[in-house]
């Protein structure tokens, strides 16, 4: 494993970067749209200031601002997830979408888009606290079943690509089971769902910023109490157990800090694809270490920025077009992915005590 005991106070300075870098893109993420907007008058708004016109307040305090923190926590969320699953199964392959767990989550969504008829977080405008949370708790319980059904059957199995192969079964085992729902839905409740599976950081209002952030943050608090587990499991179950770590309890709360981080970012954003897989070796390449006492900072960071920009991207600034979110992380993580498999032996030796 590359540097297991790193310095992080030398790496201080990199995390300072990526800091800066986020606030940079946030900053752009404000600016730049339909409507551009200078940056002086972004930061006098943001300072509760009067700006030169009403309409550039209005589109920044009600639009761009509240999207742009959703794109921050959700690329967080996501990121540490795929982290965690990294750590967890000790394969340099996995995230919550591919193991299915994004699926799952998207089930428990659609069991209420499409039987109860709430037409998903990016139409919930208005929606009562009771929905959110009932948006919540269903893609959370979805995601957490799917985590532990992948988690079960990897104890009966030694061979990662096979574990890799069911998580893909069981993603499309719940995926089928969503088409019957569609198939037994009336159209409105298809189109509703249709919308939400294509994904966006625009559908979370102010009035639900509160129940989307505190979520993610607790998953987030979740996964900084669990670093030093996180670093113990790297170096083998064996090892583990010698440190006098309880796996079960440990990896019951991997499942329940997943579960939240994925399930809440499903609920409110839809099913967001690659940034899961692709962030945290981000990190791992630009920190040279698998200590996650600096990753899970560092990937809160890069998730963050790489997922607003990867939104800015999809909003083609200066224009009225705005793309498909999930192609633009498609973009983005494809690459990533390609070069995690070119790599090979050389990523291997991460994950290996």
């Amino acid at each position: 494993m590359t540097d297991a005991t790193p310095s992080i106070s030398r790496r201080a300075p990199l995390l300072l970067v990526l800091l800066t870098l986020l606030v940079a893109v946030l900053l752009l993420s404000l600016a730049l749209g339909s409507v551009p907007i200078p940056l002086d008058e972004i930061i006098r708004i943001l300072l509760g200031g009067q700006a030169s016109r009403e309409s550039w307040a209005n589109i920044i305090l009600r639009f761009r601002l509240p999207k742009a923190l959703t794109a921050m926590l959700a690329g967080a969320a996501l990121g540490i997830g795929g982290l965690q699953m990294q750590t967890l199964f000790r394969n340099p392959l996995v995230d919550p979408f591919v193991l299915g767990i994004s699926s799952g989550a998207s089930l428990g969504v659609a069991l209420i888009v499409l039987a109860v008829g709430t037409p998903g977080a990016a139409m919930l405008a208005g929606a009562s606290l009771q929905g959110d949370l009932g948006l919540v708790i269903a893609a959370s319980l979805g995601s957490g079943l799917v985590l532990a059904l992948v988690l079960f059957v990897a104890r009966r199995v030694t061979s990662s690509t096979t574990l890799l192969v069911l998580g893909l079964m069981f993603g499309y085992a719940v995926s089928a089971f969503v088409s019957l729902l569609l198939y037994f839905s009336i159209a409105e409740r298809i189109q509703a769902y249709t919308n939400w599976s294509f994904g966006s950081f625009g559908g979370v209002t102010w009035s639900q910023m509160p129940i989307f952030a505190l979520i993610i943050l607790v998953g987030l608090a979740l996964a900084f109490l669990l670093s030093k587990s996180l670093n113990a499991l790297l170096l083998g179950e064996t090892y583990a157990r010698s440190m006098g770590m309880n796996l079960q309890r440990v990896r019951g709360w991997i499942i329940l800090s997943t579960a939240l981080l994925a399930g809440t970012v499903t609920a409110f954003c839809g099913p967001i694809a690659f940034l899961g897989i692709a962030v945290p070796h981000l990190c791992r390449s630009l920190f040279n270490t698998s200590d996650h006492r600096l990753l899970i900072p560092a990937t809160m960071l890069m998730g963050g920025m790489v997922t607003v920009l990867a939104d800015l991207i999809a909003q083609v600034p200066g224009s009225q077009l705005v793309l498909p979110l999930n192609a633009i992380t498609a973009l983005i993580g494809a690459p990533v992915v390609i070069w995690i498999i070119l790599r090979g032996r050389a990523l291997k030796a991460s994950f290996d005590p």
